[in-house]
């Protein structure tokens, strides 16, 4: 694979092609910082990393990219940011969009809290009560809208897109 920056920025991050540069992905990236506040210092022990985005559904829904990638720093207390660790998130902004719909309704801008476990799960816990996170600590939690983990460093999504047939 061969990885490509535009010149210009037109919602599209990076240019992903094949060897044979016949094939091409476009990925629109997202980063934020780790996001771990005092209500969930006591979570940490149970999590891999934490971010937090505010991205608008209309920017979602009219993306030109064919894939999202969301990167979520992790972070040690003790020795800080740990790029070991850093998780990602691939997505369509097709499913993407509504999963933020399906978990939060109409809104303008969503706030999206992705969580990754010490398990290697993800989830988006924006709005979760204090007893659905102690669940996600314990992996015991369940609701199928706000699990992520199907595109938790899903690279293999991004290689499927470059080996498919274009239709024609």
């Amino acid at each position: 694979m061969d990885v490509w920056l535009p010149s210009k920025d037109r919602g599209v991050d990076l240019l992903v092609t094949n060897p044979t540069n016949r094939k091409m992905v476009s990925v629109q990236v997202k980063m934020s910082r780790s996001y771990r506040d005092d209500y969930d210092s006591r979570f940490r022990k149970y999590l891999k990393a934490t971010s937090w985005w505010t991205p608008k559904l209309e920017k979602i829904r009219e993306s030109r990219a064919d894939l999202w990638t969301f990167v979520i720093p992790s972070f040690d207390p003790i020795n800080g940011f740990d790029p070991e660790n850093t998780q990602f998130i691939l997505i369509t902004p097709k499913e993407l969009s509504q999963r933020l719909l399906k978990i939060h309704g109409r809104q303008d801008k969503a706030h999206m809290y992705l969580w990754v476990t010490k398990k290697n799960k993800c989830w988006e816990t924006r709005g979760l009560r204090k007893k659905e996170k102690e669940l996600i600590a314990n992996d015991a939690f369940e609701d199928g809208r706000r699990d992520f983990t199907c595109f938790l460093n899903a690279w293999s999504m991004l290689e499927e897109k470059l080996l498919q047939r274009r239709p024609g």
